[in-house]
């Protein structure tokens, strides 16, 4: 009878006839109404049926669908106190965490981002964990209210009930960091979880960045500036999302925000990532004002394409023709780069840049000079530059033990890195990785096994890479069973 009141006009009936059953009924017949009611939003009809409202009345059925249409009920019209006194009188809501879920939510879709923190807190303290679809309206609510510490409590709390393992938690940890305005974190999550997934995650990324940026891009009320412009493509270039990056290149035009040079320069990265080199070049070419960022980019987009010439004619002209100079990364950049292509006349001329700039004692420019010589084979200029480093640290010692590698030089390498620890310097996890390398090639069994057992005194746990060198060289020797267990703790790995 009372289902059957689908209109307002026909509801208002219902609490009339829910007089004549109410003697007849064990259960307090206006829990049927609560239903009707909330349809209509029947409010006045509402607290005659919950009066007095406070407390409620003794008789009301608090089955859990009537607590839920009455604080529905309520939170619709916007009674958050009689809501909150429904759910606060509820016998069993500390043994069950739908009802808290469905206050909370109900909290969350009326945008009370108090209330949602302080019942979130409260739950927790009652010992129920909430399910991932309320940590995700949590998440969402925390970011709303811009509360970037607390957003850092609730990812402990996820990574602690290994939560982290669903993409809507994930999805929802990340837009709760950039609301906050703490980027870094979010893109770390972002590319954590990129390794874990793959392709698919970045193409789930990639979809939802495109989604977010024309529904960004439609709004009337708000248009992107050059600034958010600017910080939307990288995350485009490190994804490969080429056609979400041209879409943002077509807004900028669209706005008048170019030419701009970080808008510039991070097109010129975008497309150089996503193998269009000539793009990069032609929005280089029209730049009338070209700063450090803008050459730096140049060079970066030609090392990815492979272009390690065309890398450094660029780095002459800027050298050359402007007033700005390469800094220290982009000069041990190109540096692992001529080591790769072996190409030694470059890497020379790279080397002359780094003593005009006076790099030479910057400990990764320094290792980087040793790297490309030693794949170079040019053992003696390599040594030159270790001798004159002022101050050697694992860096400077790890490259100088690979180009001993390099050059064969297998039992100088191994002796080298026993006078690196007497001269008390602390190897690192290369160092280790380089050196247990050397031993597999050179066949040297009882000195892997003494190297390996070093890392534990300097705290180092073993990798797999550590552990595959010792497992091909036992295996080639016959120690099967030595093997094995290497085997096992790679396994574990």
């Amino acid at each position: 009878m009372f289902s059957a009141c689908p209109t307002n006009a026909a509801t208002r009936p219902c609490f009339k006839y829910s007089s004549e059953i109410q003697s007849s009924l064990s259960l307090h017949p206006h829990s049927f109404l609560l239903n009707p009611a909330t349809r209509h939003s029947l409010s006045l009809s509402t607290r005659q049926n919950h009066a007095p409202p406070l407390p409620p009345p003794p008789r009301l059925d608090y089955t859990p669908p009537n607590e839920t249409r009455l604080n529905n009920l309520y939170l619709k019209r916007g009674k958050v106190e009689f809501a909150r006194l429904v759910f606060d009188k509820s016998p069993k809501r500390d043994v069950n965490a739908w009802r808290w879920s469905t206050m909370i939510t109900r909290f969350a879709r009326n945008g009370m981002i108090k209330e949602v923190l302080g019942y979130t807190r409260l739950m927790l303290v009652e010992g129920i964990n909430p399910s991932l679809v309320l940590m995700t309206v949590i998440l969402d609510v925390i970011g709303k209210a811009g509360a970037r510490n607390l957003g850092r409590e609730a990812h402990g709390f996820v990574v602690k009930n290994m939560y982290f393992k669903e993409l809507s938690i994930l999805t929802a940890l990340i837009d709760m960091y950039h609301k906050c305005g703490d980027v870094g974190s979010g893109n770390r999550v972002l590319f954590s979880v990129m390794k874990w997934k793959g392709d698919f995650w970045i193409g789930l990324v990639s979809g939802r960045l495109e989604v977010q940026m024309r529904s960004v891009i439609r709004l009337k009320r708000f248009r992107p500036g050059a600034g958010a412009v600017a910080s939307l493509l990288p995350i485009c270039a490190q994804l490969r999302a080429l056609k979400q990056g041209k879409e943002i290149h077509a807004y900028a035009l669209r706005h008048w925000l170019l030419p701009n040079v970080p808008i510039v320069s991070s097109l010129m990265v975008l497309y150089s990532k996503c193998g269009e080199i000539e793009y990069s070049i032609k929005l280089f070419d029209k730049m009338e004002s070209k700063n450090v960022v803008s050459w730096t980019a140049m060079i970066d987009s030609c090392i990815e394409n492979g272009g390690v010439c065309e890398a450094l004619g660029v780095m002459r002209s800027m050298t050359w023709m402007t007033e700005h100079k390469l800094d220290t990364v982009t000069m041990a950049r190109m540096l692992h780069v001529c080591g790769e292509m072996k190409a030694l006349k470059l890497g020379k001329e790279v080397h002359g840049q780094v003593l005009k700039r006076g790099f030479a004692s910057v400990h990764y420019v320094a290792a980087g000079l040793i790297d490309m010589y030693g794949i170079c084979v040019d053992i003696d200029k390599a040594k030159l530059v270790f001798s004159v480093v002022p101050d050697k640290g694992s860096m400077a010692w790890s490259a100088l033990i690979r180009a001993y590698g390099h050059k064969e030089w297998y039992q100088e390498a191994v002796d080298l890195f026993d006078d690196m620890i007497s001269n008390g310097c602390s190897p690192n996890r290369f160092t280790f990785e380089a050196v247990l390398s050397i031993c597999d090639r050179a066949g040297f069994v009882e000195d892997s096994f003494r190297i390996f057992d070093l890392m534990s005194r300097y705290k180092i746990e073993a990798s797999k890479e550590h552990c595959t060198c010792m497992i091909r060289l036992l295996t080639r020797y016959g120690k099967l069973d030595e093997a094995l267990r290497y085997l096992e703790m790679s396994s574990s790995l």
